[in-house]
């Protein structure tokens, strides 16, 4: 699709929402402080979704199991900072950084080679078959959380930030926490790189013609199955990235927080169109921002808000605001 031909109106929902907001809320402090945090999880949510979108949008496996992936991510993240306590104590932000960073890719090596393993004992025996997907990844990601358990135990385990990314920014009178600042840049940076990835290289360009055309891909001498295995690994190392943001975010981890968190990563697909990238962030950020504004404005359901916005949204366009064509 072209800029051209570019449907913008889904674009406008995000700073739509955050304006009708502000009245609301009253005091453009709280606003602003509100409106960051909640740009903050819908960034983080977005990274752990756009694994699962892509393993959808490109190999059509509807992966239940996608879970323990972020679980797993978050607790290599506490053996990781926990072993780096001089780094992670520094009040110098690039030590921090680097610390953080290397939790990430540790978690994201990890995940993937646990991805690797499941695509290949759990997912490809049932290709095609989307009712035996669903029981069997939903079994897979059970096993997964009862084996953190043994790993790490069942217990709930602190994972703290770094003493330099605690704390607030003041803008006048809001606060803006520097954590939820990092966890947008990272975001950005994510979306950026997997945009970029699939629509300007050769290896983008690849999975999406074998998606469409997978017997000419073949015919040219590619093997569409590796690139497939390759993508199934790539989303389950970006749900490991997004197990240490999301872990980091509440500042503990749990076997369990994977599986907690995979109703708002469905709720994010559905409202930005099954497979899509674009319309995956857009969702994100929709019910990152929906829970902070509702948790502020009304507590009492903060809970049920983000299922009210994505059956909004359905009414609108029931496909989801960007579908993917041809699926």
């Amino acid at each position: 699709m072209s800029f051209k031909d570019m449907d913008y109106k889904p674009l406008l929902l995000v700073p739509l929402l955050a304006l009708v907001t502000l009245p609301l809320v009253g005091s453009p402090s709280t606003w602003l402080t509100l409106t960051v945090a909640g740009l903050a999880m819908g960034m983080i949510v977005f990274i752990i979704a756009s694994g699962l979108t892509l393993v959808f949008g490109l190999m059509d496996v509807l992966n239940f199991g996608h879970g323990v992936f972020i679980a797993l991510g978050a607790f290599v993240a506490t053996s990781v900072l926990g072993v780096m306590g001089d780094w992670t104590g520094s009040d110098q932000l690039w030590r921090n950084l680097a610390a953080v960073f290397a939790a990430m890719l540790v978690a994201m090596l990890v995940a993937g080679a646990v991805g690797l393993a499941f695509e290949r004992f759990i997912v490809r025996p049932v290709y095609g078959q989307h009712l035996k997907q669903i029981l069997i990844t939903m079994g897979g990601m059970i096993i997964g959380e009862e084996l953190i358990k043994v790993i790490w135990g069942p217990q709930q385990i602190p994972l703290p930030l770094p003493d330099a990314m605690k704390g607030a920014w003041l803008l006048g009178d809001a606060a803006v926490e520097k954590y939820r600042v990092f966890a947008v840049l990272v975001g950005a940076l994510v979306f950026a790189g997997l945009a970029w990835t699939l629509a300007r290289t050769k290896l983008g360009l690849l999975i999406r013609a074998g998606v469409q055309d997978r017997e000419m891909v073949e015919a040219l001498g590619y093997r569409v199955r590796s690139l497939f295995i390759g993508v199934f690994v790539a989303g389950s190392a970006l749900a490991g990235l997004g197990g240490v943001m999301w872990g980091l975010y509440q500042q503990n981890v749990i076997p369990q927080m994977g599986a907690q968190v995979n109703v708002l990563i469905f709720i994010v697909i559905i409202i930005g169109g099954l497979g899509s990238t674009g319309g995956a962030l857009i969702g994100a950020l929709l019910v990152g921002l929906m829970a902070n504004y509702t948790g502020f404005l009304v507590p009492k359901v903060a809970l049920f808000s983000n299922i009210a916005l994505m059956v909004a949204i359905l009414l609108w366009r029931p496909q989801g605001v960007y579908p993917v064509a041809n699926r």
